[in-house]
């Protein structure tokens, strides 16, 4: 299984670093807009308001990421009907499909991960240098709990980065890829009432749609030997 992972980044010459790159830029620049900016107003009570903000802005756009990497690597390759020069191949199709998965799940869960981890580090680095920025001080505590729940929330977002992959493969459609998944991230991070309430922040949602997710994966490939691809 590595080595077809391995193969599969070397064939669609994998080039999403520089976006993720370009992304986490542009996470922390707003971050920092709006520390500063929402000074007067107190937009970050605790460090635990600016790390969560992190985590939304952080999650909805690599769950984006996602459905563009399952669109390059699995919807593509039906579109242009590529898939089946690769499916002649001596190996299972259900490991070939496994492995493009696979990678999408694993991009998916390093790049929240590191993001978060990376981005939160900067700003509260910043903050402890401009100790007017953000109210409260940063414990260990904080930083412990915060670690491990941007690991849990990196593994609830990977799984909830592979439900696009349904929508794309009923008519082997990007755009419809793309899309449901900018809708699944409107439905998890967008404020209700008061803007406090996210429909993600419930752990039985995001458990929920994680288990959607490797359940659309599971079923994507479960009887692939057997469809025609044509």
């Amino acid at each position: 299984m590595f080595k077809l992972i391995r193969l599969e980044l070397r064939k669609s010459k994998f080039t999403f670093l520089k976006g993720v790159l370009i992304a986490d830029l542009a996470i922390l620049g707003f971050m920092i807009l709006i520390a500063f900016t929402g000074m007067d107003e107190g937009d970050f009570g605790t460090y635990g308001d600016l790390f969560q903000g992190v985590s939304v802005f952080v999650k909805a756009i690599y769950i984006i990421f996602a459905s563009v990497l399952i669109s390059k690597l699995v919807i593509d390759e039906y579109k242009n009907n590529t898939i089946t020069v690769l499916f002649m191949y001596p190996v299972p199709r259900k490991m070939l499909m496994a492995a493009k998965l696979i990678i999408v799940f694993l991009f998916t869960f390093f790049t929240i991960w590191l993001s978060n981890i990376v981005i939160s580090g900067i700003l509260a680095g910043i903050g402890y240098f401009l100790p007017d920025l953000i109210e409260g001080t940063l414990t260990m505590d904080v930083v412990m709990t915060y670690s491990m729940q941007a690991g849990m929330d990196a593994l609830y977002a990977a799984g909830i980065g592979l439900i696009p992959l349904y929508f794309g493969m009923r008519r082997k459609s990007v755009p419809a890829t793309i899309v449901s998944a900018v809708l699944i991230v409107m439905l998890i991070s967008s404020g209700f009432g008061n803007g406090s309430f996210r429909m993600g922040d419930l752990l039985g949602i995001s458990v929920g749609l994680a288990l959607a997710g490797v359940a659309v994966a599971y079923f994507s490939i479960r009887n692939i030997e057997h469809q025609d691809v044509s």
